[in-house]
Parts: C-alpha cells; structure tokens; sequence
C-alpha cells in the first residue's frame, strides 16, 4: 500500500484534514497539488498553501502550492491544468475544501446559503469534472470526498437545513459519478469521520477547546484516506466510508493514539447515527 510517485490534487490542503492527508501520501513519496484559498497567514486559522507545501517536502513529498478558490470554475480549471504539466498527470483527486454554517433556516442569510452551496456541493462537482479528463489516463485513479453517508432521516436536515443540503450534495455527487465513471475505472468514494476531529471548524465554529479535546486529530481521516485510495479502483468505489470502520478492516485495532485527550469521551460527529456500529471498544456521545 503505497502512493509513491502517484500525483493528489487536494482542495483545502493548507490545514486540517487536507493537509494530514497530504502529509500522509507525502511519506510515500507523492506529489500534492495544494490547492486552496489562504496564500498569505489568516488571523485566525494556520497555515498557508506555502506551509503546507513546506511541511510536505519535509515529509518525503514534491509540492506545488495553488492559490485556488473551488467556487471559480475558470480558477479550478487553471490549478488542475497547471498539476497535471508540474507532474506529468494526476492520480486522484480529493474534494476537502468546505465551508460550514450551522445555522437553522430563518437565521442563515442568503449571501452565506449561497457561500456554502458554492463550496461544497458546486465546488465537489467543479474540481471533480476538471479532473476527470486527466483520471482517464491515470493507472488507478481515485476521487475522494470528504462528505457523510446518505441518510434521508429529517433529524439531519431540520437543525442546519442548508448546511446539510450542502454535504449531501457532495456525496450525491459520488453517488452518481462514480456510476458514471465506472467504465473508466475511476473510483467515486466519500469519506466521513465517526467523531469530531480537532480541526480550526470545530474549534471557531462548533464547540471550542471543550469540544477538541473530546475528538480525534486529523490523522485517522488521513490513515483511512490512505487505506481507500491504494485499494482498487475498479473495484472499490461507490462507498460512504467511515474512518475508523476503514482502519478496522484493515487490520487497526488500537485507536487511542488518535485521540486528542486520550481516555476523554469522544463526541460523535455530525450525520453519524447511533444505528452505525462502531468498531469493537470503540465509545461515543451523541449530541443529538
């Protein structure tokens, strides 16, 4: 299992989960487009598309940072465009960059709404179809989306309606390309974490410091993200994933080193049921 060689084109890569799987694919010797938005340091949330590149050449991998907004079709298409002629291709594209605003329906204004849908849902379905052409050609060619399993239960839409309509636009959009794409053999799959992961969204956004140390760092999305892009193609696509389930099946036993404050009750993410069973050992509290 090994993505040495193999070139990622990585939405929101300056940080958080994006930049753990960059750092993960650098260790085999990948090349990573890092494509988002933060160029110069924000005031608030680290790192730049020149850090993260940084980081990964210092973890085993090339690097070509990308000053990219996934909400501008003609900017996407320049990035993918530049990756592929930097690195004589692309194997796999993972859509992380996403925006998030839980408010419920009478409270969101308009202008964020359409900020949200633009980002997530649109940005999925531009930086994928940008892609493809250059997936046809790849050897085992992979999308990934970091996005939740379908579920059409109401409790997920009424609290945060536009944000969810959001989400599981992403993994509509794998839902049906990866049918679409089945033929050329590229692999459609959306990934989700079964616990909140102690990334700048949970601390500014959800439940600040309280809430980080009660999930896991971004490194299980990473290992799981690992295990799903160096498996076949052509064989396993079509997926709603979940992280720890995906390192359970492939072999993972002990998942306390993922923890933020060891031994600290885990709280279960957004879109994760109660009903989805989580692997042996493994305890959480739900928030709704």
């Amino acid at each position: 299992m090994s993505l040495k060689g193999k070139t990622l084109f990585i939405t929101g890569a300056s940080r958080g989960i994006g930049l753990a799987i960059a750092l993960r694919a650098a260790r085999d010797g990948a090349n990573i487009a890092v494509a988002a938005k933060t160029a110069e340091p924000h005031p608030k949330l680290p790192g730049t598309i020149h850090t993260a590149a940084a980081e990964i050449e210092r973890a085993g991998g090339r690097a070509l940072p990308l000053v990219v907004d996934v909400r501008d079709e003609a900017s996407v298409a320049a990035a993918v465009r530049q990756c592929a002629e930097h690195f004589g291709g692309i194997d796999i594209c993972v859509n992380n960059a996403s925006a998030i605003n839980l408010a419920a329906t009478e409270q969101i204004d308009m202008r964020r709404y359409d900020l949200i849908q633009q980002v997530n849902t649109r940005g999925t379905f531009v930086t994928t179809r940008a892609c493809v052409p250059f997936l046809k050609r790849a050897a085992n060619p992979h999308v990934l989306t970091l996005s939740p399993p379908l579920d059409l239960n109401p409790r997920w839409f009424a609290p945060h309606l536009a944000y969810s309509l959001s989400k599981y636009g992403m993994s509509l959009c794998m839902l049906g390309m990866a049918e679409e794409y089945a033929e050329a053999g590229i692999a459609c799959n959306a990934l989700w974490p079964r616990t909140t992961i102690a990334t700048a969204a949970v601390e500014f956004a959800l439940g600040g410091p309280a809430m980080m140390r009660r999930s896991r760092k971004p490194e299980i999305v990473a290992d799981a993200a690992h295990v799903i892009l160096s498996r076949s193609a052509r064989e396993y696509t079509g997926r709603f994933l979940i992280d720890d389930s995906v390192l359970y099946e492939a072999g993972v036993r002990d998942f306390s080193g993922y923890s933020v404050e060891p031994g600290a009750p885990l709280l279960a993410d957004l879109f994760i049921a109660r009903e989805l069973q989580a692997p042996p050992g493994v305890q959480l509290e739900f928030l709704r």
